[in-house]
Formats: structure tokens, sequence, C-alpha cells
């Protein structure tokens, strides 16, 4: 029976919002499933797994998705991209190895076309781009590669300072965003002669998790282990950076829905977090440093002299005000609130000040928060046909609807 995912405790319905139902659960992996994508114009889905294989679902008039392919390769599975109209599908392998495939058009069988030495361990992300005719992947081996789909030739890489952990490409202007380990984000541009360095982004304290983009606006949505998303501006070429702040555990996937302008982020902490994107935003403030509280005056721990000198005793912690980013205490700072223009849909820190400034302002929520009720390792959606998906840690797939809510 269909069940709709409902908003979590903490989590509304907001303007525009979209539930999920659920539509049906895939199972019978013997093995952890690390990806799955969705057959663009088919009721259909392509899983990858440690078990080494690939496997194309299609779903039966009973409701329930049966395989119809099952290739297993010589190392376990790691990541997929599938292109519908070439029915091209690209398969990364923990082994460094990038796989072509040709997917029949009834969708029962898999055709090899060229396997791309691409790197030296486990791909972590691979793509293609038709216009250009390459495909690009990253990988643990600390390598961004890309290589020409017609005659197989190496076209070039650049190396980075961590495993590279996930990838988004702008076909129009040929930049390419690369996240990896240390929490940084390589932007490369690309041509036939190679790759050239444009910038490195740095606002993320964690790994990155997941990658997004729009390519209407030409932002970039960030997912991170330290459970925030940040959305750069770089169309904008300012460096304007919003902060989305929905969850409690790693956010390991960004799926963003440009017909809605709506973002989808799935994390480890199993919840799936719907996002107006086309809702006015505040930027993030900086964090002011003082030695003492910017509202009580009193002296911070590491401020010996003040501390003596007022003859107080103490640890006395800095904190930061999310609204206002002043340097305060704890008594200064200890009420909570969120402030969905800032992109705080969970309640942060705020000072006293602020706290009664925001809490009177009565912000209507920006993002509904679910519970998908599994672990989450990835997902993705399918625009076209309003569909999401969900991977687990329990090596479940489930398929979601996904349908405006009612007010």
């Amino acid at each position: 029976m269909a069940a709709e995912i409902k908003p979590a405790v903490g989590g509304q319905r907001t303007t525009g919002d979209r539930k999920l139902t659920l539509l049906a659960k895939v199972e019978g992996f013997g093995d952890d499933v690390h990806d799955a994508v969705f057959i663009d114009g088919e009721d259909g889905i392509i899983t990858a797994s440690d078990d080494k294989s690939v496997r194309v679902w299609l779903r039966r008039d009973t409701g329930q998705f049966w395989p119809s392919v099952c290739h297993y390769m010589p190392s376990p599975t790691t990541c997929l991209f599938y292109h519908a109209s070439s029915h091209r599908l690209f398969v990364g392998l923990d082994n460094g190895t990038v796989c072509e495939f040709h997917l029949a058009t009834d969708y029962n069988r898999l055709s090899p076309v060229r396997d791309y030495l691409a790197h030296q361990a486990r791909v972590t992300a691979c793509l293609l781009c038709p216009t250009s005719e390459w495909t690009l992947s990253v990988s643990r081996d600390k390598t961004f590669q890309y290589h020409c789909t017609e005659t197989g030739r190496r076209l070039g890489g650049h190396q980075t300072d961590a495993w590279c952990t996930a990838m988004q490409y702008d076909m129009t202007s040929k930049h390419v965003f690369v996240g990896d380990y240390s929490g940084l984000i390589t932007m490369l541009k690309l041509d036939e002669s190679g790759p050239t360095l444009i910038t490195k982004l740095n606002g993320h304290t964690g790994s990155i998790g997941a990658l997004s983009w729009d390519a209407v606006r030409q932002w970039l949505f960030s997912g991170s282990y330290d459970q925030n998303i940040i959305v750069w501006d770089i169309g904008g070429r300012q460096g304007t950076a919003y902060e989305l702040q929905g969850h409690t555990a790693k956010i390991l996937s960004l799926c963003y829905h440009a017909g809605s302008r709506q973002l989808l982020s799935a994390s480890e902490d199993g919840s799936v977090v719907v996002w107006n994107m086309a809702a006015s935003r505040r930027e993030t403030p900086s964090w002011n440093e003082s030695d003492v509280c910017q509202l009580c005056s009193k002296p911070f721990f590491w401020n010996l002299r003040a501390m003596y000198d007022n003859k107080q005793l103490g640890l006395n912690r800095q904190h930061h005000c999310r609204n206002c980013g002043r340097a305060v205490c704890d008594a200064c700072s200890s009420r909570r609130c969120t402030i969905p223009p800032l992109g705080f849909e969970l309640p942060v820190r705020l000072c006293e000040p602020c706290f009664t400034t925001e809490s009177a302002a009565g912000h209507t929520p920006l993002a509904s928060i679910h519970e998908a009720k599994h672990r989450l390792v990835t997902a993705a959606i399918d625009g076209a046909r309003l569909r999401y998906l969900t991977v687990g840690q329990d090596r479940l797939v489930k398929v979601w609807e996904l349908a405006a809510a009612s007010s």
C-alpha cells in the first residue's frame, strides 16, 4: 500500500511544498547498494551494488519492480550515469575503471561499448557531456579525469589534495565542480587541450557529500558531512553564499528540481528536506571575534588578564549568534529559534536582542522536513515524471511519487 512520508517532528509544510508518497520498494540485494538512477521516459531504475552487479529494474503491472538485466562486473560497481536519449550507461567501478554500455531499447540487454582506465582507486562519480562527447569522472585516487567518448583518448585531468567525493558539470560554460574529502570544491574550465583551474570554494568544515547545479541561475549547491548546505551564486560572480540547515547528520545527496525551483536534500539521519529555492533569502552573516562578550562584556576564558582584573573566575566560552554574528557568552545566547530566511529550519543559537526580533517576526518555514524511514546513502530525481528514489544502508531502494501537497 502506498504510504506518504509525513513531516518529521519539527518539520512543517510550506507553500508550494510537495508530499512524497511511497510507490514501491526494490529489494533482494545481497550486498550494499551504492547508487541508483532513473531510466528517463520509462518506469524503471538502474542500480549499482557491492556484489559487482548492474541491474535494470522495470515496474510491472503489479506495481512492483523486477530485474530485466543483471550484469556482473569484474569489480564492485560504485556509481552510475544514464543518458536517456542515447541509451548510454556509464558505470564507475571500485578498481578505478569507467565502463560504457548501451542499453537496448526494450531495456532487456546491456551491450559493452568501451572501458576507460581512468583511475587507480574507487570511482565516486561519472557523467557524460553529450555535446562535447566527453565522459568525466572523479575518484578516491584524488584525481578528476575526462576522456573523449568517440576515441577513448584521455583529454586531461586534475589532481586534488584529498579524495574526490562529488562532481557537477555545466554544459554551457564547460565548468566542472569537484568536491573532495577535505571540504573544498575545485572549479575547473574544460576544453580539448585540458582543464584550467578557476578557483577553489572553501566554506565547509566537513567533507563534501553531494553537489547539485541550477543551470538557469548558475547556482551551485554543496552538501557536507558538517550537516550544512551552501548555495554558491556562481553566475553572480560576487561570492555570495547562503546556508541551509535542516539535517542532523551527513548530507549525502542533493537533487534540484528546476520546474518547481525546489532542492531535495537527503541525509544519513534518514530525513529528506524539500527546500523552496524560489523564496528570498539573506546571506549568512560573518562571525565576529572578540576577547569579551559583545553584549555583557564578560571576558572569555582565554582572556586571563581581563578575568583577573574583573575578579571573574570560571570557563566562559565564546559562542556566536546565528542571526547577527556577534561573539557572545552562553548566558547571553541561551535562546533558540528557527530563521527560515537565513536557511535555519532547525532551532539555532541567538543572542537575546535577535531572539526578541526573530521570534516576534513569525517567519513562515521555507522548507519541509520528512522522514524516509531508512538511513540514506544517496538519492535521485526524475523531474519529468515527478519521481524520487532513496537508497538506504538497509539495502533497500524506495521509489516515491512527488506530488503537490494539499493546503
